[in-house]
């Protein structure tokens, strides 16, 4: 079983990171400058999430594997990959100035995720996202 979510996805050294918004909330823009610091995109707009295991997956949409809407310049190629998901970060919620010491989760086909909230367009939120992947992401 599976849900496709209105979401991005990208990678950082094998952890999938859902980038969650509506539309207009960054969520392109913020995999871009991920994947200028190395990430590998897993998918723009569409994502398919599967249980299986224990742990959630991620992978793009039918069609449009490999593809990101870049505002202002099309539809672009990128190399891509599926992962295994560690974070959600939600780019269209209040973000606290400091997080509570239990984190909130986003709940997806029966499974938690460790979520946090962010402002796509801080020049430093690409570093926060890695930086929240590595304090409270999932581990392999």
């Amino acid at each position: 079983m599976s849900v496709t979510l209105h979401a991005s996805c990208i990678a950082i050294r094998g952890r999938g990171v859902l980038l969650t918004g509506a539309s207009g909330a960054g969520k392109s823009d913020l995999a871009l400058r991920l994947i200028d610091r190395g990430a590998i995109l897993v998918g723009d707009d569409g994502i398919v999430i599967e249980a299986r295991g224990g742990r959630l997956h991620a992978r793009p949409g039918p069609n449009i594997e490999g593809q990101m809407e870049v505002r202002g310049i099309g539809i672009v190629a990128f190399p891509w990959e599926e992962a295994p998901l560690a974070l959600a970060v939600a780019l269209d919620q209040p973000v606290p100035r400091m997080p509570e010491e239990l984190l909130p989760v986003r709940l997806i086909e029966g499974l938690t995720l460790p979520m946090v909230a962010l402002d796509p367009f801080e020049m430093s939120a690409p570093v926060k996202v890695e930086k929240a992947l590595s304090l409270y992401g999932l581990t392999l």
